[in-house]
């Protein structure tokens, strides 16, 4: 109905490590330098990034996933 089509779900991958999805690097930027020392601070932190960024960012950034995702299955089925 919506156009997606699902994939097949690859075991795990390194190359498809959660730490290396496209949105952490952004976060982990984000976050440098900052003292958090609550956890009213480090939502409030998140919140106030996940609001800075441009819908655009995640759309690349599932897009990006897409890619690796259809790359480790291609690369498991050709054995």
């Amino acid at each position: 109905e919506l156009g997606y089509e699902t994939l097949p779900h690859p075991p795990y991958s390194p190359h498809l490590s959660p730490t290396d999805y496209h949105l952490f690097n952004h976060l982990e930027n984000f976050l440098q330098e900052k003292n958090l020392k609550t956890q009213a601070a480090v939502e409030n932190a998140f919140e106030e990034f996940i609001d800075s960024r441009t819908p655009e960012l995640y759309n690349t950034g599932i897009k990006k996933l897409v890619l690796r995702s259809r790359k480790c299955i291609e690369s498991i089925t050709s054995f």
